[in-house]
């Protein structure tokens, strides 16, 4: 450990003494010498956190903007992974920000060059952002671009051989492949159709790759929030199946912009009833020399799945802003989810004298009877009157039911915060109306920590904030609006979006218009396009996505537009929030737009010398209130 540790520590001396000893002459001497901008916040921050590592405890650590959260998180997690042999988890709020923090310009490089450390951080990343070897083969088939060749062709040699692999490199990232847009990646991607375990490229597979290699970090793992969670709610099922959990053991949690872990650990309780998986899956089993019953009851089944999600896309119905459709629970759709499951369950019976008989293969066995034991359990919440939310999803001829639960706080409870290791939520937004209770409460955790401080940058001085207004759906005009804006900057400018419609709509409408190049989310790999958009002065950034952990200082940034309030969409979750509560508006809807709103301009200011402009475009009608609470939370009084 000695050598390992950034300060020297004898076997008589404390740990943590020598940790604040340390952390105090880092920010009071080396890192003012080397450059860094350090404030009486951030210094505020990294003390307090010492309590939280040493106790083992919960922290809510709420730090306004530019306060540099990241570089106080990473120095307790870095020295203390160190210290247990243990690597730390930082969990990002979403994969297109975990490559942020191990970018070139970021602060991990910046602490590595400054302290003389060799960080060993690793990414850990959902199985969606690996190349998928088998789809890449069956696109291959129908491409006429040479495009999927190309990929084929570029695969290391070990891909191809057939022997023993005597060495190996990792390959098939996402952000290998960054010119790809995010239609075309889909096609070749992991998917949950793709059935791994009986894969004959498994163990050549860039996703084993990966996994093997993250797993032996000593420093970091990052990782997205869906990602900590998946492993939380996999692990157990995991171990008994013979396979590792998804991430190792660590030394202590990160959640970066942790006001957004509750709804990853809603999604990870989820289930997820696909269409095309069951017949997948039992078009499968029809390859063994099944029983003539079982044989009826399967094609039966494949009957009656396609007419209950034939069903359900006759009585669901999109909200604007969102892919999660409504799903009217008339009595067609009870009828044919209640046919479904009865034949369901008479496969189910019909594979017990199956197996006593072997005449299926013993793995797609076991395949087929957990993923029936999955969609039964879930039909029959379904059937219901659940304390959940269910809605429909159609994505490229690809229909799925899916059930979610609402409330988490008593798995989380159990399986993450009963654990005795530091568990920080670092955000700028944690609290409502200074109390910590409603994210504690939601989460599970009853016993934490907690700190706020206010940014330190003097926002009067850098930041001017425009407040518009235009025609409600005026969409020419608004776009007309932000174009002239844009010119203004001569570039230099984030756009951010509150749906795909709306970005998309924005696309078409300033084609050929635009001075300046502009990067729009989803054209390529959203790590390339914001590297793209740092270091091209003169561009423009289009995104949804992006109101959080988006951090570039400098000239490449000095206009944020945001294009409509960010309100969220009307679609099954939120309306179950609307639902729970006695003014939904009030308790829903505004405190989620303002949360998002701050972040939002927070994207402008990363630095002392920053500044730069925020045009938020308003309705022509809004309500005076709304405005007043607006206005509240701006840093300066709008122009």
């Amino acid at each position: 450990m000695q050598n390992r540790m950034p300060f020297a520590i004898s076997k008589t001396e404390s740990f943590y003494d020598k940790l604040g000893e340390w952390i105090g002459d880092l920010f009071y001497d080396i890192l003012p010498e080397a450059g860094f901008e350090l404030r009486d916040e951030q210094i505020f921050m990294a003390f307090q956190l010492e309590k939280a590592f040493k106790e083992k405890k919960v922290m809510f650590a709420e730090a306004g903007v530019g306060t540099g959260k990241t570089i106080a998180y990473l120095l307790y997690a870095i020295t203390y992974a160190r210290y247990t042999n243990q690597p730390a988890i930082i969990a990002c709020a979403d994969e297109s920000l975990i490559e942020q923090l191990v970018k070139e310009e970021g602060d991990m490089a910046k602490l590595e060059k400054v302290l003389g450390l060799n960080i060993d951080v690793r990414l850990a990343k959902s199985r969606d952002q690996y190349l998928c070897l088998q789809k890449l083969d069956k696109a291959r088939m129908s491409d006429t671009t040479g495009e999927f060749d190309e990929i084929y062709n570029q695969l290391p040699d070990f891909v191809h051989q057939s022997s023993s692999m005597q060495t190996f490199e990792r390959y098939g990232d996402r952000r290998d492949y960054p010119t790809l847009s995010d239609e075309k990646w889909k096609k070749i991607s992991w998917d949950p159709l793709q059935d791994c375990f009986s894969c004959e490229n498994r163990n050549r597979c860039g996703l084993t790759l990966h996994r093997e290699y993250y797993r032996h970090a000593k420093d970091l793992i990052i990782c997205s929030h869906d990602f900590y969670m998946e492993h939380i709610w996999t692990k157990e099922s995991r171990k008994r199946e013979g396979q590792l959990p998804l991430l190792p053991a660590h030394s202590s949690v990160v959640f970066d912009e942790g006001h957004l872990l509750e709804y990853a650990c809603q999604k990870a309780l989820s289930y997820r009833f696909t269409e095309q998986t069951l017949e997948t899956l039992l078009t499968r089993l029809l390859e063994n020399n099944v029983r003539d019953e079982t044989l009826y009851t399967i094609e039966e089944i494949l009957l009656e799945n396609e007419k209950f999600f034939t069903t359900i896309s006759q009585y669901a119905s999109f909200a604007y802003g969102s892919e999660k459709q409504f799903i009217e629970k008339n009595p067609l759709v009870i009828g044919q989810a209640k046919l479904l499951l009865e034949k369901l369950r008479n496969l189910e019976e019909e594979l017990v004298f199956d197996s006593e008989l072997y005449v299926i293969n013993d793995y797609d066995l076991k395949i087929v009877e957990e993923y029936l034991d999955q969609i039964t359990h879930s039909l029959g919440l379904f059937l219901q009157t659940i304390n959940g939310i269910t809605w429909f999803e159609e994505k490229e001829e690809e229909r799925t039911l899916v059930i979610m639960p609402k409330m988490v706080e008593e798995v989380m409870r159990e399986e993450v915060f009963s654990q005795k290791k530091p568990f920080i939520f670092s955000s700028a937004t944690l609290s409502n109306q200074g109390s910590f209770d409603y994210m504690a409460n939601s989460l599970g955790i009853k016993e934490f920590l907690s700190f706020s401080v206010a940014s330190p940058f003097q926002y009067d001085e850098r930041v001017e904030v425009h407040l518009p207004k235009f025609t409600k759906d005026d969409m020419d005009e608004k776009s007309n609006y932000v174009i002239e804006q844009i010119r203004k900057t001569e570039g230099r400018a984030l756009v951010l979006f509150s749906s795909k419609q709306e970005l998309e709509g924005f696309k078409q409408r300033v084609a050929g218009k635009l001075d300046y190049t502009a990067y729009f989310e989803g054209e390529a790999e959203i790590s390339r396009l914001v590297s793209n958009f740092q270091n091209d002065e003169h561009s423009v950034l289009c995104s949804t996505n992006l109101w959080e952990g988006l951090d570039i200082p400098g000239r490449s940034l000095q206009n944020v537009i945001i294009f409509s309030l960010p309100f969220p969409p009307n679609d099954p979750v939120f309306s179950a929030k609307r639902e729970g509560s006695k003014n939904p508006f009030i308790e829903v809807d505004l405190p989620y737009m303002l949360l998002r709103l701050r972040q939002g301009i927070g994207r402008l200011i990363r630095s002392e010398e920053d500044r730069g402009s925020v045009h938020i475009l308003l309705d022509l009608d809004i309500d005076s209130h709304l405005l007043k609470n607006i206005v509240d939370i701006l840093p300066v009084e709008p122009k």
